[in-house]
């Protein structure tokens, strides 16, 4: 089986990590295993354990790195990184890298229902588990759809998309990505169908987030990979679209906040430590270069935060 998967600011983002050889590290997202393979490489007595949900992907790194006395391959959910870190006696580590959302493979493997470029089943599931994004647009409301369209995508058109894929399914279930994107495509206005990129974009986007809870999941990986981190230990995350980029960013923020006092208190009275701080103040953006090279990589951000030790828990 292939698993290809081109990581976005690859370099950057190994070295972001400042990886020791005798360090413990998490690749939440392992995928293909292009992180976890540039991390494994830099380890010598240390250990690496690779995550993913997705049974493909957990196949192609269990082949790829068995007999590597520094690899531990576990099938999950980011969000259970904690959990699956203690089961394997890990309880601090040195480094967690999260590569977020969907990856090459899924999106290039027509059968994933993934791509509204390609017909197949309308599945989006990364884990291959529970309800597809057939079963969403086939049995939730107009007014759940809208919402699920509105809140994830972002979609102005949400109303009147949410109303096409139920008035359409009236006819007939929806059952593959090119009738849906056909549905899609004939509910929006004509000057949005004359824009740039296919209109079905942002309510794909929905759906996968909807159909795999990915910003609940989000949340709960990122105050997990907190915990587990020893002082001087690094959080690497690569997102995007927005939603994911404003998460990791205000949840970030607010680990590197102190003092919460008035400005005119001539001292702290609050006591409250920062708990980290940013390696860039920004976040970093890929090269023109790469962007070139791989036009996926357009919305993506890298941002990393570096844990403090002031002898707070997280």
């Amino acid at each position: 089986m292939e698993f290809s998967h081109k990581p976005v600011l690859f370099q950057e983002t190994i070295e972001s990590l400042a990886i020791q050889p005798q360090g413990i590290y998490i690749d939440g997202t392992a995928g293909g295993g292009g992180h976890s393979s540039a991390i494994l490489e830099r380890l010598t007595t240390g250990k690496l354990l690779s995550i993913d949900q997705d049974p493909d992907a957990i196949a192609v790194v269990t082949k790829r790195f068995a007999g590597n006395p520094c690899s531990l391959v576990r099938r999950g959910n980011f969000s259970q990184m904690a959990e699956l870190a203690a089961k394997e006696g890990i309880f601090q580590v040195d480094g967690v890298l999260l590569d977020i959302g969907v990856s090459s493979h899924q999106l290039d493997t027509a059968e994933r229902g993934f791509s509204y470029h390609q017909d197949a089943p309308l599945d989006m599931r990364m884990s291959q588990e529970g309800l597809s994004a057939a079963d969403l647009v086939n049995t939730l409301s107009w007014q759940q759809l809208a919402e699920i369209i509105s809140r994830y995508g972002e979609d102005k058109s949400a109303k009147s998309i949410a109303k096409g894929i139920v008035a359409a399914r009236e006819e007939q279930p929806i059952e593959t990505t090119l009738q849906l994107a056909e549905i899609i495509k004939a509910s929006v206005p004509a000057a949005v169908r004359r824009e740039p990129g296919h209109p079905a974009r942002k309510t794909f986007q929905a759906l996968r987030i909807a159909v795999n809870g990915e910003l609940d999941r989000l949340s709960e990986g990122l105050d997990a990979a907190f915990s587990l981190l020893k002082p001087g230990g690094r959080l690497a995350v690569i997102t995007f679209h927005s939603l994911e980029d404003r998460m990791v960013k205000q949840r970030m923020a607010s680990w590197c906040s102190g003092c919460t006092c008035p400005p005119d208190f001539p001292v702290c009275v609050c006591g409250k430590k920062p708990k980290a701080e940013l390696l860039y103040k920004k976040g970093l953006a890929p090269s023109e270069k790469e962007l070139e090279e791989n036009p996926r990589a357009r919305s993506a951000r890298l941002r990393v935060c570096i844990r403090l030790d002031n002898g707070e828990n997280a």
